[in-house]
């Protein structure tokens, strides 16, 4: 689902214009990017939870030259789905609506502590 489909699903359930769905839509995401830049914790209950992970200062590789260089520590957004949003997924995956997607394994940036 796209921003675009979004605002349109919200448009459509709330009556509103899509204009003022979008608003909404956009002072969300807002809100979520501005709490996590203050280092706030976000909890939705049923749905999930967005934290930041910090990930440590380490040596990488160039791909182009191969020179090691020096990549400096970062913060990284991290979604925890809820319980609730595990089970409605997986009873809707078995009632047959759609069949289940293959799971994509993480692909961990080399040097990355795993979680």
């Amino acid at each position: 689902m796209t921003k675009a489909e979004l605002v349109e699903e919200v448009s459509r359930v709330s009556d509103l214009t899509k204009k003022h769905s979008e608003v909404i839509v956009d002072t969300v995401f807002k809100s979520i990017i501005d709490a996590l830049h203050k280092g706030e914790k976000i909890e939705l209950r049923g749905f999930g939870s967005f934290r930041l992970r910090r990930r440590e200062p380490r040596k990488g590789r160039n791909p182009k030259t191969g020179d090691r260089v020096d990549v400096p520590p970062k913060k990284v957004p991290y979604f925890k789905p809820g319980k609730e949003l595990k089970e409605l997924i997986n009873r809707e995956a078995l009632a047959g609506d759609d069949p289940p997607a293959a799971p994509v394994p993480p692909v961990p940036e080399s040097g990355a502590p795993q979680y």
